[in-house]
């Protein structure tokens, strides 16, 4: 592969086995790509899209062969814990750490709409998400804090209660208890195949739903 197959193959691989898009969508994302880095003359449409059907079956055939729970699903049931604790916890919420702020902060705002003040947050990106599906060293961290507060007793407070539920549904967590570190999960595999069928990860409004129940 050219640097630019490359480049827009490692889109193609990451869409894929992150799951939370239709091959349909991923398709048009990946040719809005091709045309925004002006591509087009190198790669062509049934290139990106043989790629992209490519890494769907070999997703699928893993898939068969995956154990339950996977680390995915015990990652879901601890953020639903966390929701039932009072600690906002958020799905692959934007790019960047700034963004998953931002999408914490409407939902807190949401909250305190329905008269509830959350006692902290947690969440993963897309750039973290990212690093789960590396088949060589893969891994997930988890950012936490509480809204409008810089207190950092308070942050580890916050950091504690994700670490402990965390631990509680099995994973090994790397965190030296202090505000200014994310915490991780060294060895985590984000395994999900995309279903039009299955729950809506990034549907903040059911963590909003269930936080006020």
């Amino acid at each position: 592969m050219t640097e630019n197959e490359e480049f827009i193959y490692e889109s193609i691989f990451n869409q894929v086995r992150m799951g939370f898009l239709s091959i349909d969508d991923i398709k048009e994302n990946i040719m809005e790509e091709i045309e925004d880095n002006e591509f087009e003359e190198e790669i062509s449409e049934a290139w990106a899209f043989e790629k992209i059907d490519e890494e769907y079956q070999k997703l699928l055939t893993e898939s068969k062969h995956w154990k339950s729970p996977t680390d995915t699903e015990r990652l879901i049931n601890a953020f639903d814990e966390l929701c039932d604790q009072n600690i906002v916890a958020l799905h692959n919420a934007g790019y960047t750490t700034s963004d998953g702020e931002y999408e914490v902060v409407e939902v807190e705002r949401e909250l305190r709409e329905n008269g509830v003040t959350s006692d902290g947050y947690c969440f993963y990106h897309e750039q973290d998400l990212a690093r789960a599906i590396d088949p060589e060293n893969p891994s997930l961290y988890i950012a936490f804090q509480k809204v409008d507060n810089s207190d950092p007793a308070t942050t580890i407070e916050v950091g504690k209660k994700v670490a402990e539920v965390l631990r509680n549904n099995g994973f090994e967590v790397k965190w030296e208890e202090t505000a200014s570190r994310k915490i991780e999960i060294p060895n985590f595999r984000w395994q999900q195949v995309y279903n039009e069928d299955s729950r809506d990860l990034q549907d903040y409004g059911e963590v909003v739903e269930r936080m006020i129940e």
